[in-house]
C-alpha cells in the first residue's frame, strides 16, 4: 500500500440510476477504496516479471456484488467481492454486457471460473494526464431479479480488475479498486451507471 501512496493513486466513483425517460438518480459520488491489488499489478509491469502485452496490465474488467460490505469491513487489502455474481446468467443473457468466465488472482493464487464484465475500449476514456474514466453500464436487461437462497439480492458492491498482469496462461484479472454503495434491487424499470475515475 505505500507503493500506491507514494504514487498518489486515488480514485473516484460516480454512481446513477438512468430511467427510459433519461432522468438519473445518483446514487453515490464518492472517493473509493484503491486496494493492495493495484500495488501488485503495477509491481509486475515495473519488474518485468509478469505479462509482456500491455493490455493485460490495463484495468478491462469489473464485477458487481450482492453481498458488500465484505466481512472484515473495507480495507485496502480486500482482494475479491464478498459475493460477486456467480454466473452469466445473473449478469443477465439479454443485456449489452460482455460477460465471461476468467480466473481471479487472490493472494497470489488463481481462483478459477469467476464471472467477469467486459469493459469495452469504447467506454474507457482519458480525461486528464493521468486520469481515466471507466463507464461501466447494467443495461434494462442486466442483473435484475437477483436472489440468494430464495430471497430478493441487491447490488451493493463494485469492483474494476486489470486484465492479466501476471501474464498466466490462462486470464487471470486481479482486483485493483472497490467499493461498496447503498443497496440497489435493480429491475428493467432503469439501468445503474457507473463512473469510475482513477487519478495516476
Amino acid at each position: 500500500m505505500n507503493f500506491i501512496e507514494d504514487k498518489g493513486i486515488t480514485g473516484h466513483l460516480k454512481i446513477s440510476k438512468r430511467y427510459a425517460n433519461g432522468e438519473e438518480e445518483v446514487v453515490l459520488d464518492d472517493s473509493n477504496i484503491i486496494v493492495s491489488g493495484m500495488g501488485e499489478s503495477l509491481s509486475y509491469l515495473f519488474t518485468a516479471s509478469g505479462s509482456e502485452f500491455v493490455l493485460d496490465h490495463q484495468i478491462g474488467r469489473f464485477q458487481v456484488g450482492v453481498s458488500g460490505p465484505p466481512a472484515g469491513g473495507v480495507v485496502s487489502s480486500i482482494n475479491q467481492l464478498s459475493g460477486s455474481l456467480t454466473s452469466i446468467d445473473e449478469y443477465g443473457t439479454g443485456s449489452n454486457l460482455l460477460v465471461g468466465l476468467d480466473n481471479q488472482l487472490v493472494n497470489g493464487a488463481a481462483v478459477t471460473d469467476q464471472t467477469f464484465a467486459i469493459i469495452p475500449a469504447s467506454k474507457i476514456t482519458r480525461i486528464g494526464d493521468s486520469s481515466v474514466r471507466y463507464t461501466l453500464v447494467i443495461d434494462e436487461e442486466a442483473c435484475n431479479g437477483l436472489q440468494r437462497a430464495g430471497i430478493d439480492a441487491p447490488i451493493s458492491e463494485v469492483g474494476l480488475f486489470t486484465n492479466n498482469p501476471s501474464g498466466a496462461a490462462k486470464v487471470s484479472a486481479l482486483l485493483v479498486a472497490y467499493r461498496t454503495f447503498s443497496k440497489i434491487f435493480k429491475t428493467s424499470d432503469f439501468s445503474i451507471i457507473f463512473r469510475w475515475t482513477i487519478n495516476f
